[in-house]
């Protein structure tokens, strides 16, 4: 079973269910809820490479970046036990 450790939620968010952040505690993998990338954001990312279908592309908030760097350190010292 996989164990997350919740960072935090975007404040901003009207509804306050998303977009959230986590850490996956054995893997120290970052585990992101975002909104869906609209078609233009896919086609862009598709420019670079395709999408395979057990993968996503999600956006998260800029004025989220402070907690995804949390995340960050915290996944490292998660990782480096």
């Amino acid at each position: 079973m996989t164990t997350l450790k919740f960072i935090g939620k975007d404040p901003e968010s009207k509804t306050g269910n998303s977009p959230t952040v986590f850490i996956d505690e054995e893997s120290a993998d970052l585990v992101i809820q975002g909104w869906k990338a609209d078609e233009s954001t896919l086609a862009a990312c598709r420019r670079v490479g395709t999408i395979p279908d057990d993968e996503a592309v999600v956006r998260v908030p800029a004025h989220m970046v402070e907690m995804v760097r949390k995340a960050c350190d915290d996944a490292e010292r998660t990782h480096d036990r």
